[in-house]
């Protein structure tokens, strides 16, 4: 039997799980493994199990070695996370943003860290901010980090691991970390005060080829001598990524663990610090107005264990009722994450009906992040990606909620496979299998949102 040949390996490391990917030349699905990204809670601090992730993807790369000829691996991840390394490998261990780093150490950082008009990076919460992660890092472990010689964003630690080149690459610097200027497309002066300038390596395209697979772990997985390790791509750039090449690029709800709208082409003068607004960096280095909440987390603390789909009389009834759940269910960044959640009203009163809620709640969520954005619009076109293309309401409540736009989700229920298949093929484009969304007729939907916006304002 022939392999299928130009295949393309994406390794997908999002706050919650981690995926390895086989796509063939086509960009269509051939194998797919899952398993929950854990954070290891001894040692200096909390972090991530690099090494389990290291074994359990080499095991997965192994299987697919037999299912299709492998030309490419391409490294995805979550933002805020870096790895400090010298020639033999990690330094420290990779810390989990959610660290509630020391509290003495925030007055200190607040002088160090560059204003918003520079990075449009806010102050956010924990180590969000990964240039607070790496000065805490370097005061509290000195020795280690005078050993440091790469500070590596992690999709390009595990390019690095698999190939041996060290790289830097602006999707990953430009999220939020305090480190770069996305005008300006140059790094921060954090890293020139802090002296860290020589510790980043060369900038890199995220396409860029760094170097073929080790030999030693060609051995290991059986994948091909000249297999090539791309740069890599933070997560939520990747789901951006197929819409970028349009001449008007629509707005792009990505969604996961985090919800985070983006509106290519808005200018950047109506974001607001105290919102967590933000500016990312997209692939190309441009500048791209973003602002979300942790969307599938506060999906989950309002749905509880027990899943169980909604209907149409479960949205209505609670609509009916007024009952309202109010942000914020998390307190990791968000535009409320300073306020304590509630529920409003009567509470659900079945497992489907949290479902429903949880869904009414992102729905708004997301569209008051849109609206803040500027992403109003007649005739703007919204995209949604990602796990929340599998709700059965969610597109389309939002397109209910806007009706003058036109709402569609992708057939891609990751929001970053399809990305990575398209940096190893770069300038390929993927059939668009987008599903428009139809608006859902649900009696008092616009009054609920107005009576959510009361509360909430």
């Amino acid at each position: 039997m022939t392999l299928p040949q130009d295949a393309t390996i994406v390794l997908d490391i999002g706050k919650t799980n981690v995926k390895l990917v086989l796509l063939d030349a086509a960009g269509e699905v051939l194998a797919e493994q899952r398993s929950p990204n854990t954070i290891v809670r001894d040692g200096p601090y909390p972090h991530h199990d690099t090494e389990r992730i290291w074994e359990w993807m080499l095991d997965g790369m192994q299987s697919f070695a037999r299912q299709a000829h492998v030309s490419g691996i391409v490294p995805v991840t979550q933002g805020a996370t870096a790895a400090l390394v010298d020639d033999e490998g990690l330094v420290l261990p990779v810390l989990d943003y959610e660290y509630e780093l020391p509290a003495s150490q925030q007055a200190h950082y607040a002088v160090e860290r560059p204003p918003y008009s520079a990075t449009h990076s806010p102050l956010l919460p924990a180590g969000l901010n990964l240039g607070r992660q790496l000065v805490w890092q370097s005061l509290a472990f000195p020795r280690q980090f005078r050993r440091v010689r790469h500070i590596l964003m992690y999709p390009q630690y595990w390019a690095w691991r698999l190939c041996g080149v060290p790289a830097s690459e602006i999707t990953s610097l430009g999220c939020h970390t305090d480190l770069w200027q996305p005008s300006r497309k140059q790094f921060s002066s954090l890293v020139d005060r802090m002296g860290w300038s020589r510790l980043f390596a060369p900038l890199r395209p995220a396409w860029a080829p760094l170097n073929v697979l080790k030999p030693e772990l060609v051995l290991r997985t059986g994948l091909p001598s000249d297999c090539r390790v791309l740069c890599g791509i933070h997560d939520s750039n990747a789901s951006l990524l197929r819409h970028l090449s349009s001449s008007t690029p629509p707005a792009v709800l990505s969604t996961g663990t985090w919800v985070i709208a983006a509106a290519p082409g808005l200018p950047l003068d109506g974001l607001r610090e105290q919102a967590d607004m933000l500016a990312n960096s997209n692939a190309l280095g441009q500048a791209v107005p973003c602002m979300r909440f942790m969307g599938g987390r506060e999906f989950a603390e309002l749905a509880g264990s027990e899943v169980e789909p909604c209907s149409i009389a479960d949205l209505h009834s609670l609509i009916e009722r007024g009952t309202l759940a109010v942000p914020s269910f998390s307190s990791a960044g968000g535009p409320f994450a300073h306020r304590a959640g509630f529920i409003k009203g009567p509470p659900p009163s079945s497992a489907a009906q949290r479902y429903a809620l949880a869904t009414l709640y992102c729905v708004l969520m997301s569209d008051y992040c849109l609206d803040a954005l500027g992403v109003n619009a007649d005739g703007a076109a919204i995209v949604i990606e990602g796990s929340f293309t599998a709700n059965p309401w969610f597109a389309r409540l939002l397109a209910s909620l806007r009706p003058r736009q036109q709402i569609s989700t992708t057939d891609d229920s990751s929001g970053t496979t399809c990305g990575g298949w398209m940096l190893h093929h770069w300038r390929r484009t993927p059939t668009s299998r987008k599903k428009i969304a139809t608006p859902v007729q649900l009696p008092g939907w616009d009054d609920y949102k107005q009576q959510w916006l009361k509360v909430l304002l």
